[in-house]
């Protein structure tokens, strides 16, 4: 089989395996047509509201939930100390109050949600890396400056065939189904062509479209699934209408109350599609499309960014690799190879045409996540560049091999953590072939640590102050820090626990806010003790106002998104 054809047949629709969703027999009971039986999980919900009304004294009082995800309470794993950040979800579901220390604001009234893998073993066997794990989300209700919380599994197919067969049944990040003999291995790649044995497990992000739908999603395409945020309940797959076929796209949309706005990576003639789709609309249509101007593969495009007249797509030299995808085993890079010889790029398409206005050589870089990105105009309005900011790490490709979580798991107090920078970038809009990409601040301000930003939505496109990202206090081997980063004064304000890992801090503008920086910051943090909590941060002091204890720690997260009260 040829290279070509297997990349051909990636650009087919693929249908997920149909498979059940049934629990293991020791965590459940069977209802008798083959499915478990749990109570509903409203009746849940209103069991551990009553418990908590009547647990005066601390979260250690509630009782512990009855179904379980696995033998073990946080999986097989022993990582040497109580850290939650990187062991496995202890049960599949559970709700309830929240113990607040210090006070939330009245103001903010909503749901923070965040997605990432939480289940990283099925039965005895544990899997690799952190992004292989099945998807977690998590919910934090504030109201009237009270705090109630949830979690729950995504109920993917991959999810679901895991737990019925008890063995891994879909190719994960680094994870690929071990086949029984040469001609079950052979099936198993049949399916790679065809998609189906690429999974569906969506544990990268959730985000809110602006018809109030949310999506929890992933890279591939079939990862794309809707849920309800009230209930965390996996309400199916979310179908795209429309025959632009593909198995990939930026785990990163942009998401507006207007605009879904993402890329479709082109794997047989080098490239992107960029495409968008309406609220109330499951349609995507082709805004334009970028042919790579290097290499046989294109660039990585975990993420991007627009401005308010354009999408910048960046093409990394960290390429897709055929000859990885089929491996059975990781290399290193896993999907990936490092080719700087290829040249890096950025590319600027008009938002209202769909055309190429600037295509410019950079130097190398590595980055998952875009901050912003803006225009800079000349006195007369002219537009002569834009700016684009990231999470860049010295293009230095070894963070991908870091977050193995034995690496993670085996933090011995010597320094670990590859150094990592915000990145700007400035495109020239006159011709020129070359841009420029520096720091845009000393990486000392924020311990040369810097990935999982988030900013003022307000700003999205627009020329910006504050940015608000996971830093580092060293020694570490992962992020230990939230850091509010000022690009004016070119500062970074940083909180720190010793011990703890916080996930991605979220910022929340608070109602009526003039300032950029007038909100509360939330993030969902692992402490060294086993436990967790929700904090929250003022936005402009950058200081601790409450935390919210849950019953025990949760695993690390990636990405959220903000639910405002109906």
């Amino acid at each position: 089989m040829t290279s070509t054809l297997f990349l051909s047949s990636l650009q087919s629709t693929a249908s997920p395996r149909n498979c059940r969703f049934h629990m293991p027999s020791s965590s459940s009971s069977s209802s008798g047509s083959g499915r478990p039986s749990f109570d509903s999980f409203d009746t849940i919900c209103r069991r551990r509201r009553r418990a908590w009304e009547s647990a005066k004294a601390s979260v250690g009082v509630e009782p512990r939930p009855t179904v379980s995800v696995g033998p073990a309470e946080t999986g097989p794993v022993d990582c040497g100390g109580k850290l939650a950040a990187w062991t496995s979800i202890r049960q599949e579901r559970w709700e309830g109050k929240l113990v607040v220390e210090g006070d939330v604001p009245r103001w903010l009234n909503g749901t923070y949600l965040r997605n990432g893998p939480g289940l990283w073993h099925i039965d005895e066997y544990n899997f690799r890396h952190l992004f292989d794990g099945y998807a977690t989300l998590v919910r934090v209700y504030f109201e009237q400056g009270r705090v109630m919380a949830s979690h729950r599994q995504v109920e993917s197919e991959a999810y679901k065939a895991a737990m019925k067969n008890r063995r891994l049944c879909y190719r994960e990040f680094s994870e690929a189904p071990k086949p029984a003999n040469f001609l079950a291995y052979v099936g198993e790649v049949a399916s790679l062509f065809s998609g189906a044995s690429l999974t569906d497990n969506s544990n990268t992000g959730v985000v809110r479209l602006g018809d109030g739908r949310v999506l929890c999603l992933t890279e591939t395409i079939k990862g794309s699934i809707q849920i309800d945020p009230d209930t965390l309940e996996t309400i199916g797959k979310f179908v795209y209408e429309d025959n632009l076929g593909g198995l990939i796209h930026s785990a990163h949309p942009i998401v507006t109350e207007s605009e879904f706005l993402t890329l479709l990576p082109d794997l047989v003639r080098p490239g992107y599609l960029v495409v968008t789709m309406k609220p109330g609309s499951n349609e995507r249509r082709v805004m334009g499309r970028v042919n790579c101007r290097g290499g046989a593969a294109p660039g990585w495009v975990h993420s991007f960014a627009v401005t308010d007249r354009y999408v910048v797509v960046p093409e990394m030299p960290l390429r897709y690799c055929v000859h990885n995808l089929l491996r059975a085993e990781p290399t290193p890079l896993y999907k990936f190879e490092w080719h700087p010889e290829s040249g890096s790029y950025m590319h600027v398409m008009s938002r209202a045409t769909g055309k190429i206005v600037a295509s410019v050589e950079v130097p190398p870089f590595v980055t998952f996540h875009f901050i912003n990105a803006y225009e800079e105009v000349d006195e007369d309005g002219r537009i002569t560049g834009i700016v684009a900011d990231c999470c860049e790490h010295n293009a230095d490709t070894s963070i991908l091999d870091l977050l193995r979580l034995q690496n993670l798991r085996s933090f011995t107090g010597l320094d670990a953590l590859p150094d990592a920078r915000v990145g700007r970038f400035r495109i020239p809009m006159d011709g020129r072939p070359r841009g420029e990409l520096h720091a845009a601040l000393d990486p000392e301000e924020h311990g040369r640590g810097m990935d999982m930003c988030s900013i003022n939505p307000a700003n999205l496109g627009k020329k910006y102050r504050y940015a608000y990202a996971c830093g580092a206090k060293r020694p570490c081997n992962f992020p230990n820090t939230l850091t509010k980063i000022d690009l004016v004064e070119k500062k970074a304000k940083n909180w720190h626990e010793n011990g703890a890992v916080p996930s991605e801090p979220f910022f929340v503008a608070r109602p009526g806010a003039t300032e950029e920086d007038d909100g509360v910051v939330i993030s969902v943090v692992s402490d060294k003790n086993g436990e967790g909590y929700a904090l929250v941060l003022d936005g402009v002091k950058f200081e601790e106002i409450a935390r919210a204890k849950f019953p025990y720690g949760l695993p690390y997260g990636l990405h959220g998104c903000w639910v405002p009260n109906k």
